[in-house]
């Protein structure tokens, strides 16, 4: 008990020494003062008191209370908000050779803070800072000279700062020694040395180094392919706000890809995260939770919620898919003008299924008035638009990803395909056994995704609707919910369709006969 009196009474001492001293203008005191309002060490913690005393020593000539006072008007916890200030004492300071001021003092330039914006003065006090041996600014110095802001642009001079500032335990610059390790940049590329970094970075929280060294796990870069700490660190990732690691993870979980297993309620979990942080990509897949009643319980009017929102930020699916919900009367009121929008702002970012359904419009006077010029000019761009697919891939030399072989149409891999048919062929049946070879046949002779043929349930289709009588039958209009297939998608491991496909159906008469069913078709 007696040393904490002791204690005190030197601590009272010490106090009352700093009040009388701080005001013969000891800028040194003035500084000490400040300290000990802005910690509470030896009186109450105040933060106004701090402030003042802090801008008397800076006023006095004391450089650690320049520096401080910027924080204080950086801040605007001490005082009122003021950047002009703060570049102001921050300069003081860096003049008189604060190395941390010198950094602050440069980005104030670069982010054109409290003063005009200026790349050569930024550049040039990151300089001044590094030589006095700040290893904040050697990551931004690094930077200056990777993208040639301030300076001319020297990948060389950009790893070697990153090295240096990554040396010196600036967590920042793991992630950058990394990329440039990863990339070649600067250096020569060293995959084993990109993974060190990226997990010194990720150990420190670093969500975008998280998602890389998934990546590195992942596809055994740098390190053995491992799936489980690909997925843990992707996990680690998605939990700290890395966008694209959260739409990959509700991607993964939905798709049930590798060792995590399909989980279509933690896929929705992920996306509705994701698409509330305005992720227009994943705003679209949401839409599609909430239509097929996956991962949540099906509901057409957030499903169209979705989709208007992936819409209006630019997801062209998600503009077709919006059409097609004005147009059923889908989770909305039926708007034939609204279809008509949408169709056409789809059509405008060359969604072809979107140009075909807006040719129909224009030819049946849907949401629009009859125009056959126009009609006659959507399906001319459908057409045109197949052409330079096919075109696309013969002239590009487009490679498959999985096989390396040539695709033989637009992002159609023959060889791969043909496993993918044969996987499926267990998942369906006409209950026909020559019908069902004549499809499978169909299925591995395809070239091209027209020439698919599929089977399709009855449970598949909605909005069967009289069309006309043709021959001796009947035909309805319908929409099919999956659609025919475009092409396989190897990252989801699943077909990518064109969803809510409008399609003609005809009643057959006599169809016990397989060559009679064929006639009839």
């Amino acid at each position: 008990m007696n040393n904490l009196s002791n204690d005190t009474n030197r601590l009272e001492k010490t106090w009352n020494l700093y009040q009388k001293e701080s005001e013969n203008d000891n800028k040194l005191v003035q500084f000490n003062l400040a300290n000990s309002y802005y910690n509470g060490e030896g009186t109450e913690k105040n933060l106004e008191k701090a402030f003042y005393w802090y801008q008397k020593a800076a006023e006095n000539g004391h450089i650690d209370a320049m520096y401080n006072l910027s924080i204080c008007y950086e801040n605007g916890k001490e005082t009122e908000k003021n950047l002009e200030k703060a570049f102001y004492w921050y300069q003081k300071a860096a003049e008189n050779g604060n190395k941390n001021a010198m950094n602050n003092l440069a980005i104030y330039y670069k982010n054109g803070k409290g003063t005009e914006k200026n790349l050569k003065k930024a550049f040039y006090w990151y300089q001044k800072a590094v030589e006095n041996d700040n290893k904040n600014a050697m990551n931004n110095l690094a930077i200056c000279y990777k993208n040639g802001k301030g300076t001319e642009k020297n990948l060389e001079k950009a790893f070697y700062w990153y090295q240096k500032a990554a040396e010196n335990g600036n967590k920042n610059a793991y992630f950058n020694l990394a990329n440039s390790y990863y990339n070649g940049e600067g250096i020569e590329k060293n995959l084993e040395k990109a993974f060190y970094w990226y997990q010194k970075a990720a150990e420190n929280n670093n969500k975008f180094a998280q998602l890389n060294l998934a990546d590195c796990y992942y596809n055994g870069e740098g390190t053995e392919k491992n799936l489980e700490k690909a997925f843990y660190w992707l996990h680690k990732a998605a939990e700290n706000g890395n966008k694209d690691a959260i739409f990959n993870l509700a991607n993964y979980y939905y798709n049930g890809k590798e060792i995590i297993g399909k989980n279509l309620e933690k896929a929705f979990y992920w996306y509705q995260k994701e698409a509330e942080d305005n992720n227009k990509d994943a705003m679209f897949n949401l839409a599609i939770c909430y239509k097929n009643g996956e991962g949540t319980e099906k509901n057409l009017e957030k499903a169209f919620h979705w989709y208007q929102k992936a819409a209006e930020n630019g997801n062209k699916d998600a503009m077709n898919n919006l059409a097609i919900y004005y147009k059923n009367c889908e989770g909305t009121e039926k708007n034939l003008e609204k279809t008509f929008y949408w169709y056409q702002k789809a059509a405008e970012n060359n969604h072809i299924n979107a140009q075909l359904n807006l040719a129909a419009c224009y030819k049946n006077g849907e949401g629009t008035e009859i125009n056959l010029e126009k009609a006659f000019y959507w399906y001319q761009k459908v057409a045109e638009n197949n052409n330079k697919i096919i075109s696309k891939n013969f002239h590009g030399d487009k490679l498959c990803d999985k096989c390396k072989q040539l695709f033989t149409d637009y992002y159609w891999c023959q060889q791969c395909n043909i496993k993918q048919f044969q996987q499926d062929f267990s998942k369906w049946t006409s209950k026909n056994k020559f019908i069902d070879e004549f499809i499978k046949e169909a299925q591995l002779n395809a070239k091209n995704s027209y020439e698919v043929l599929e089977w399709i349930p009855y449970n598949k289709l909605k909005n069967i609707k009289y069309y006309d009588k043709g021959g001796f039958s009947k035909i309805y209009k319908a929409i099919w919910l999956d659609g025919p297939i475009d092409s396989w998608n190897f990252n989801k491991q699943q077909w990518n369709r064109q969803l809510d496909y409008e399609v003609i159906l005809k009643n057959l008469n006599d169809s016990l006969s397989f060559n009679k069913f064929l006639s009839e078709v």
